[in-house]
């Protein structure tokens, strides 16, 4: 059962509910110090994924490579088209910051620590990474909300076709990976989580859509130095 898929999504309703009804007593000093606080969190998150690394080749090569994919595919852009086109059918009024609302669609639905966690939660069973992101993603949602109102809690509906849809994909793939591939992958996570991270504390503006592809090759890639390049050495 994606008990975090639905952690998840229910956290970013309940904080645009409460964002929408508390917006006039949130101050602008609280907003920004809650928002380093999430960065720091998602840091943390990275580092306690990267530490499980079991082979430092194949994780670099997954992030180089993948990256590089995301890019040449303009993954990032396609991603903020299609949203923007959603966004143009919904009537959600005229004074609607619908910049902030594309931000924070991204934000929710197509971070890496959302992919990572649906992903590592329907492979393991464990949904500790949905379940950290969750409470993140409640404070978060009620920031965004106080400019957004009661439209942030429209961005649940995409959020759980998308986590919800990775949920399911990944049990299809567990039965083909080892424990050294699933360590190598949230290795690969980690550093997307990292990335994440210095993106909220606005240390450098990273292109995280784009770095998607390097956890779709990290498990092969790392099955690919276990069985055919390591015993060559």
């Amino acid at each position: 059962m994606p008990i975090g898929v639905l952690t998840n999504v229910a956290s970013v309703v309940i904080g645009g509910l409460l964002g929408s009804l508390l917006s006039n007593k949130i101050s602008d000093t609280f907003k920004n110090t809650m928002t380093m606080v999430f960065g720091f969190c998602s840091l943390a998150m990275g580092i306690s994924s990267v530490i499980l690394m079991r082979n430092m080749p194949a994780v670099i090569f997954s992030v180089i490579l993948g990256t590089m994919i995301g890019l040449l595919l303009d993954l990032q852009g396609r991603i903020l088209r299609g949203a923007g086109k959603i966004l143009s059918r919904l009537n959600l009024g005229d004074d609607l910051d619908e910049g902030l609302l594309l931000t924070a669609l991204v934000l929710f639905c197509a971070s890496g620590t959302g992919i990572f966690g649906s992903l590592t939660a329907g492979m393991t069973g464990d949904h500790s990474i949905l379940l950290a992101k969750s409470i993140l993603d409640l404070f978060t949602a009620l920031i965004f909300a106080c400019n957004l109102k009661k439209a942030t809690c429209l961005i649940g509906i995409p959020q759980l076709i998308i986590l919800g849809a990775l949920f399911f994909s990944a049990r299809l793939i567990y039965p083909l990976t080892s424990d050294v591939m699933i360590d190598d992958f949230k290795a690969v996570g980690g550093v997307v989580l990292l990335a994440t991270g210095f993106n909220i504390l606005k240390v450098k503006e990273v292109p995280l859509a784009d770095m998607i592809p390097a956890m779709v090759l990290a498990m092969p890639l790392s099955s690919l130095w276990t069985k055919v390049i390591l015993p060559l050495f």
